[in-house]
């Protein structure tokens, strides 16, 4: 990513964007946490489970030592049964090691994001082999950062190593004149503390990088003024094509529309801004209903295909104009028009009686 491009994105990253990237398998990962992980399950199996294994082991060594003549190899058989015993033996110790290790593996994974099978991320992409890209991670501030947690991890790990060696200096001198037996307690010793130690200076860095990962992760989703434009008209649909839609809607609405004039019973008219066609029938019950309605041109449209049809046209502006604001199209007039138009369609039957006879 250029240093433009960087700097263009100034914008925090949608909710849209931080779940594609996280079905992608981009997520925050610290990998600090899991060597932090690591390190606290070497020192669980140095702390409960080697200490009663080395006891174990020191006796099996030492009887060996003393009377190789015991384990006899006279024949396949007998050497079959001691690679059993020692593969036995060396089981009751490797197995617990790896359970162990393996646990808090994934317990360190576990704990900075939830599993998730994501197979792009194992597949192969040639940028990883670009030179280019490897360089600005050796030298960029990713780069400058990874080195500097190397660095300390360096200094703290040799601090705390030099005053346990220094603390043990004795002791370490001394076993070389003690019974041989004795070593590995003194090493495993040695080791569980050395190991604690280091957990405890280090747990500082695994915060730090458990924050930092997950800031750098944000700052690396970050989006463009352009991009967020983008994803609105991939979420909300293009307004230019959303107006088009919208505009042919209406048209075929009010295709709709004027097909229902020719049925209708009479048009309600504010001479030239407003007409509403009414249709009732007796026989069907019910309410009169509005079939049509409009403004202006709209208006002008449904008093020529009543005139073309011969549909009564009453013009009654305060009328035509509460029934345009009160009621929809394909809905049946309130209970507060009823007098209004019952006199209307009174007068409309009235004449057409009259003009029959």
């Amino acid at each position: 990513m250029s240093e433009e491009d960087k700097e263009s994105k100034t914008e925090e990253p949608t909710e849209k964007k931080i779940s594609d990237a996280i079905e992608k398998g981009n997520t925050p990962f610290s990998r600090e946490a899991t060597v932090f992980a690591s390190m606290l399950a070497i020192l669980v199996v140095l702390s409960l489970l080697i200490q009663s294994r080395v006891v174990e082991l020191t006796n099996l060594l030492v009887h060996f030592i003393d009377d190789p003549g015991a384990f006899s190899l006279a024949n396949g058989t007998e050497t079959i049964h001691l690679l059993w015993r020692v593969a036995l033996e060396s089981g009751k110790t490797i197995i617990p090691v790896i359970a162990v290790l393996g646990v808090f593996g994934l317990a360190g994974s576990l704990f900075q994001n939830a599993p998730s099978l994501v197979l792009e991320r194992i597949k192969p992409q040639w940028s990883r082999l670009s030179p280019t890209k490897g360089w600005e991670k050796l030298f960029g501030k990713q780069g400058l950062v990874e080195f500097a947690k190397s660095l300390f991890k360096f200094v703290a790990v040799g601090f705390v190593a030099l005053i346990i060696i220094r603390a043990d200096q004795s002791a370490l001198a001394a076993a070389m004149y003690t019974d041989p037996t004795q070593m590995p307690a003194l090493i495993l010793s040695i080791s569980v503390r050395l190991v604690a130690s280091i957990c405890v200076a280090t747990i500082v860095l695994v915060a730090a990088d458990l924050v930092w990962s997950r800031v750098r992760w944000r700052t690396d989703l970050r989006m463009s003024k352009q991009e967020l434009k983008e994803e609105f008209k991939q979420a909300e649909g293009d307004p230019i094509v959303k107006g088009r839609l919208r505009s042919i809607a209406r048209e075929r609405a009010r295709h709709r529309m004027m097909a229902a004039v020719p049925p209708a019973t009479m048009v309600i008219a504010n001479p030239t801004h407003y007409a509403i066609a009414i249709r009732y029938d007796r026989q069907e019950g019910g309410a009169p209903m509005v079939v049509a309605k409009g403004a202006d041109l709209v208006a002008l449209k449904i008093r020529e295909i009543a005139d073309k049809h011969n549909i009564p046209i009453v013009e009654d502006k305060p009328l035509a104009r509460a029934l345009y604001k009160a009621v929809e199209v394909d809905q049946w007039i309130p209970a507060e028009f009823y007098v209004a138009v019952a006199k209307l369609l009174h007068y409309i039957y009235a004449r057409d009686s009259h003009a029959a006879r």
